[in-house]
């Protein structure tokens, strides 16, 4: 298929955030070839909360890889709000990013050399905003960082780390989040915290959300699970 044809969108891709028909993606190992992922399709409406959810080794991490755009499938399509990414190069999935995709990861994924005011800069001074610093701090002072503008990374706990991220994320009012692990690596307490967070600033801001998790009281929170075993989706 043309990729100008393909990457055209459609009134049904319009009323989706995320659209996936026959997903698939294999990887050739000494082995053999290896199936991660096999004919995954579903579609999230614009502001679902969506949780993906399933055992270790299930595909997860590899799904949102490719909902982001951040890798490419062997065989089936990702369309995003209404883009087809795999109609794209390497610098048209990137943009596409950068106008309307936030990121959470479990591991933080803070710049060591910046400040968390600088941190949260980063990604409108990537897009070219004319004014980077008053919506990086006035996000800030929502997630309760207002007096640690300028401290770096490794003088925040892990939980002020993760509300940078969150910070982060939000700044450039993406139309879609994901989020992989958000809690992985803090502790109940503060992860309760992060969550509450994150969901408040999801639904203020009106954000697709997909949440990757193996924390079935997390994935409870969202409207919908999406449930992968064995690289297959069974549960949608």
């Amino acid at each position: 298929m043309a990729p100008h044809a393909e990457a055209t969108p459609t009134a049904l891709d319009a009323a989706h955030a995320l659209r996936v028909d026959g997903l698939g993606k294999r990887v050739t190992l000494p082995s053999g070839e290896l199936t991660i992922l096999d004919g995954v399709g579903f579609s999230i409406a614009q502001g679902e909360t969506v949780a993906v959810v399933g055992a270790s080794g299930s595909g997860k991490s590899t799904l949102l890889s490719l909902l982001a755009g951040l890798d490419v499938p062997s065989t089936g399509t990702v369309t995003l709000d209404g883009e087809v990414l795999s109609a794209l190069d390497e610098d048209g999935r990137a943009r596409v990013r950068g106008a309307k995709v936030g990121f959470v990861f479990q591991s933080f994924q803070l710049l060591p050399s910046l400040t968390a005011l600088e941190n949260v800069m980063l990604p409108l001074e990537l897009r070219g905003d004319a004014d980077v610093e008053g919506p990086a701090r006035a996000i800030l002072e929502k997630v309760g960082l207002g007096p640690r503008l300028h401290h770096y990374p490794r003088q925040l706990s892990g939980g002020e780390q993760q509300r940078v991220a969150l910070a982060r994320a939000f700044v450039t009012r993406p139309s879609l989040l994901f989020a992989d692990e958000p809690t992985g690596n803090l502790d109940t307490t503060t992860g309760q915290a992060v969550i509450e967070l994150l969901f408040a600033l999801n639904a203020e801001a009106g954000t697709t959300l997909v949440l990757v998790t193996h924390d079935d009281h997390l994935a409870a929170r969202c409207r919908r699970q999406l449930r992968l075993d064995a690289g297959r989706l069974v549960q949608g």
